[in-house]
């Protein structure tokens, strides 16, 4: 039941993330052609709440995405279940979530990195 549990969460946090992906190319194309410097890019996104929640939203869909294809990819090779996978698995999504994060505040709150 897990397993069909973890499935569907995964595909959730794809759907999640197909929108926000094309939202972050179109931007990052947008700023390439219009020549805007990081300066000019970090004057546009700190203070912003929308970007603070379109990319925090993109960390939290990545780390869950990322940490529940991973545990299957090491289940898969290395045979570890229970415990050990789901210490691996809350692991995983906890440290791409803390660097997500700090990406996310020092970008749209100018905490530096």
């Amino acid at each position: 039941m897990l397993n069909v549990h973890l499935y569907m969460v995964q595909r959730i946090s794809a759907l999640i993330m197909a929108p926000l992906t094309l939202g972050h190319i179109a931007v990052m194309i947008y700023a390439v052609q219009g020549g805007l410097s990081a300066e000019e890019i970090l004057g546009r996104t700190q203070g912003s709440a929308f970007w603070f929640l379109f990319y925090g939203g993109f960390v939290v869909a990545v780390s869950v995405h990322a940490a529940i294809g991973l545990r299957v990819i090491v289940h898969e090779h290395t045979g570890l279940k229970d415990a050990g996978l789901s210490a691996f698995t809350w692991g995983t999504a906890l440290v791409l979530f803390a660097l997500g994060a700090r990406a996310v505040w020092a970008v749209t709150a100018g905490g530096g990195a």
